[in-house]
């Protein structure tokens, strides 16, 4: 390198400065999951939906998300009274999950806790199942309202392994949504 020492620092200094901004970039990217719409599918005549659920399906938050999705940052919306499949499977290769459909709660439960909707849940709540084991949770969607997506494995919900499922009166066809997740713990 030619030039004074001063000349070198700033050059450094620099390259430095982007190549932290490219790792910061190329760090906000993988952790900006996207809806992937084979995740959803529905037959309007029928009023069936069905959503593929998959736990741990990133590195983010610790694989202890559903979808990518950690703290709310996705909400599945289908319309009341619609017949619901939400097909489970468990990617993270370390830990065990489930799901199941509770009503929110402040603060959030630490283990499992009954269901909000009758059959909305996997086998083995508590222990959760291993990696790739699946189960289907089938159950009509209602009463309409604002629920979570929750692992009851110990700890995995209240460290926001969690997403949203909304039964609403007035939508017309389900949905995947990105929501605003909820403020860091």
């Amino acid at each position: 390198m030619s030039g004074s020492p001063i000349t070198r620092y700033v050059r450094t200094l620099t390259a430095v400065a982007g190549v932290v901004t490219i790792l910061d970039a190329a760090s906000a990217r993988a952790q900006g999951q996207a809806i992937d719409p084979k995740w959803l599918s529905f037959d309007a005549a029928a009023r069936t939906a069905r959503f593929q659920l998959i736990a741990g399906l990133t590195g983010l938050n610790g694989a202890l998300n559903f979808n990518g999705f950690s703290d709310g940052g996705l909400t599945f919306v289908v319309p009341v009274g619609w017949q619901t499949e939400i097909d489970f499977r468990n990617h993270d290769g370390m830990l065990p999950h489930s799901a199941e459909i509770i009503n929110p709660s402040t603060p959030l439960p630490v283990q499992s806790v009954a269901p909000a909707i009758p059959r909305a849940f996997t086998l083995n709540l508590d222990q959760g199942l291993v990696s790739e084991a699946t189960d289907t949770m089938r159950f009509t969607a209602q009463p309409a309202g604002d629920y979570l997506i929750f692992c009851g494995v110990p700890g995995h919900g209240v460290a926001g392994m969690w997403i949203r499922f909304q039964v609403s009166a007035s939508a017309t066809a389900p949905a995947l949504r990105l929501t605003p997740a909820r403020p860091t713990r």
